[in-house]
């Protein structure tokens, strides 16, 4: 681009290259914005061995860290005190995974056996619930489950028609008088397809005879506080 005997514009062949390394370190730097620490530590030598730095790591200072982990355990402490203050151990339970914060919620504290009216008791559970759930800007779906054993009779066709029932009666009470927004809920019902435990016992058939209530995990750039995973 510039003559080698012009010696006056040769500091631009410089200037030229040291801005194409700074457009390729930001480039770097974006395209790995989410990154953990150690993810960022092996980048940061990489890139420090093409500015003859590769020996030292910048340290990331927490508080510029995305608090996404803080204000998701914040979430889970306050089910757990839910489930401690009101001794909901043996009737609720917490599980955590790709999807995001699942709260199982078993069929002896919401229905009776074989039926999808709640309880008296059940709606004083999912009012306490809604309480946490109606702040957040996650989307939720609600999931109703059985057991394997077979249902038929003039209300239920089969467990399909069961589990589904038992989830739109929760996710109404939850829009109607849980304060829940309706554009957030989704039901669906899996019947026995999805059980949590052994369908061979009384007491696994129990367990998975229940409605789970799915935080849905979502893009951190939609601002919410469980972002997604994605594989």
């Amino acid at each position: 681009m510039f003559g080698e005997d012009s010696d006056k514009d040769r500091y631009l062949i410089t200037y030229a290259d040291l801005i194409t390394l700074l457009l390729g370190l930001f480039i770097i730097l974006y395209s790995v914005s989410n990154i953990d620490s150690g993810k960022y530590s092996k980048m940061i030598s990489t890139v420090g061995d093409v500015f003859g730095n590769g020996n030292k790591v910048i340290k990331i200072e927490s508080n510029i860290l995305p608090s996404v982990n803080n204000q998701q355990d914040a979430l889970k402490t306050k089910l757990i005190k839910l489930i401690d203050k009101y001794n909901y151990k043996n009737s609720i339970r917490l599980d955590e995974n790709a999807r995001g914060i699942t709260i199982h919620i078993l069929e002896n504290i919401l229905f009776t056996s074989g039926k999808a009216n709640l309880n008296a008791g059940s709606k004083e559970v999912l009012n306490r619930l809604a309480v946490l759930l109606k702040e957040l800007p996650n989307d939720i779906r609600i999931e109703g489950h059985t057991d394997n054993v077979p249902i038929h009779n003039s209300i239920f066709l089969s467990n399909w028609h069961l589990s589904v029932t038992r989830a739109l009666n929760t996710a109404y009470y939850l829009i109607n008088n849980g304060g829940l927004s309706a554009d957030k809920i989704s039901v669906v019902g899996f019947s026995k397809y999805r059980p949590i435990e052994n369908n061979n016992s009384k007491a696994g058939r129990a367990n998975n005879r229940r409605v789970d209530i799915v935080i849905i995990r979502r893009n951190k750039n939609e601002n919410n506080i469980l972002p997604i995973w994605r594989n």
